[in-house]
């Protein structure tokens, strides 16, 4: 398959590369300049378990230098912070054809509607991974997918044989992939997960290792996810789980000690977070539906204020 990477940072790398590596064309879009000019010089390093390996890819900064390459390509995976979402794919517009799929894989709820205002309905997938990775310098990745699943659905909730065709891919890829027919539940899955350590590894900024030798935290975390889990029910949602401590345990299984929470690793790099995405989506649909989420309020409080204290570094 012809594959683009809109927003490959450290997970669209990991993913990116091992789809290169199952041989597909893949192109991986960046802003960061110094980090596509390391991979067009050197290939993108994948680190697993400490071992390197090199994987050639394409790489740019711009879509437009991208489609006049490949014109339209077969799979748009969207990978931007959600804040990014409307700017970002309204420059990818000509790399999307008649016959191009369009798949979020963003952290977070709501992504789908802003990317139909650009593309339509029709063109999207949506989606959830469970797998990381963490960009240790410019062109060298970490990545985490042994044991991690993804799921990836049409928003009907029909199984079609473009879903099916690129879970093969990523499955191919070694990404293990599953087709869902409940893709609105898979979304709010995975938006437990990310309530879960999201937050409280930017506030604490500890790796998940050291995380989750914390019981206050651990706590905590249980105690986000079970306001989570009370505004999926108001909202109608069908989760996979009943158990509040699951996505506790599953968002750290099979990460390096040293994996670090994408919220801490946008703070750490002076840049604001996903945070409104995550435990503020949770507090705006419990606002609108009655549910009390005084925890995540609190966690949101804390990123944000953290993040005011980042004002000069951004500024720079």
């Amino acid at each position: 398959m012809k594959i683009c990477v809109l927003g490959a940072g450290s997970l669209g790398c990991a993913m990116g590369g091992l789809l290169a590596e199952a041989g597909n064309e893949v192109w991986l879009v960046n802003r960061g300049r110094a980090h596509v000019e390391a991979m067009r010089a050197h290939g993108l390093t994948l680190c697993e378990q400490g071992v390197d390996r090199v994987v050639a890819v394409h790489a740019s900064t711009d879509c437009a230098e991208v489609a006049a390459v490949t014109g339209p390509v077969d799979l748009l995976i969207v990978l931007v912070k959600s804040f990014h979402t409307r700017e970002a794919i309204a420059s990818a517009r000509p790399l999307v054809g008649p016959d191009t799929v369009v798949l979020s894989l963003q952290n977070g709820v709501g992504h789908e509607d802003v990317l139909a205002e650009v593309v339509g309905r029709d063109k999207l997938l949506a989606g959830k991974t469970y797998v990381g990775g963490q960009v240790l310098e410019p062109g060298r990745v970490v990545v985490g997918h042994r044991g991690k699943d993804t799921h990836i659905g049409e928003l009907d909730g029909s199984v079609t044989e473009r879903v099916t065709r690129v879970a093969a891919a990523f499955n191919q890829a070694g990404l293990m992939t599953e087709v869902s027919r409940n893709i609105m539940g898979t979304i709010w899955d995975k938006l437990l997960v990310n309530v879960a350590t999201g937050a409280l590894s930017g506030i604490t900024r500890l790796p998940y290792g050291e995380l989750y030798q914390v019981p206050e935290v651990e706590a905590t975390a249980i105690a986000a996810v079970q306001e989570a889990m009370a505004v999926a029910r108001a909202c109608g949602i069908t989760l996979s789980t009943t158990d509040p401590r699951h996505p506790w345990v599953k968002a750290g299984a099979g990460l390096p000690y040293a994996f670090k929470a994408s919220m801490l690793q946008s703070l750490e790099k002076g840049s604001v977070t996903e945070v409104d995405y995550v435990n503020g989506a949770v507090v705006r649909e419990g606002a609108r539906h009655g549910v009390p989420t005084p925890v995540n309020q609190t966690l949101v409080a804390c990123i944000k204020g953290i993040e005011r204290g980042l004002r000069p570094i951004l500024s720079e």
